[in-house]
């Protein structure tokens, strides 16, 4: 199912790299980022992601939570997390739950593997309404992070 700007977003908790239990409800009234991604540990998941911690300023100016979210276990998360020192919550969608809800979930992926996390974004107002939604089906592409930051500039 394909999420469209102006729906309400699909709930969901996830639980981060330190075993928390986290919901989007927990966000009603900020504004939310979700970034999912298909793998930790890849040239283009590890680039968009770092980028990301590069420019977090960008998203807490605009009352914005980020929020990262893959199939990965969240062992393999907190590792990555760890390593590349990401200053923003990883959640781990190991059951593929939250993915498909957003539509962002390839059913077969590369080497084989199915059920892999599309690499996508989407910005939730603080209302929990869809403002961008963007899933890419190139997954060494990202997201228009321009865009994006255009969408919450209007929010505020």
């Amino acid at each position: 199912m394909k999420l469209e700007v102006g729906q309400k977003a699909p709930l969901f908790t996830l639980n981060d790299t330190d075993k928390k239990a986290v919901s989007l409800a927990d966000y009603k009234g900020k504004n939310v980022v979700l970034l999912f991604f298909p793998l930790a540990f890849t040239g283009v998941c590890t680039a968009e992601l770092c980028a990301t911690r590069d420019d977090i300023a960008s998203y807490n100016n605009t009352n914005a939570q980020v929020l990262a979210i893959s199939v990965d276990s969240l062992f393999t998360l907190g590792k990555f997390k760890e390593e590349q020192h990401l200053n923003f919550p990883l959640l781990s969608d190991f059951n593929k739950d939250t993915s498909a809800a957003y539509g962002a979930l390839y059913v077969d992926f590369v080497l084989g593997m199915k059920g892999v996390s599309k690499r996508s974004a989407f910005v939730i107002d603080k209302e929990g309404v869809v403002r961008y939604a963007e899933v890419l089906e190139d997954a060494g592409l990202q997201p228009n992070f321009m865009a994006i930051k255009e969408v919450l500039a209007k929010l505020n």
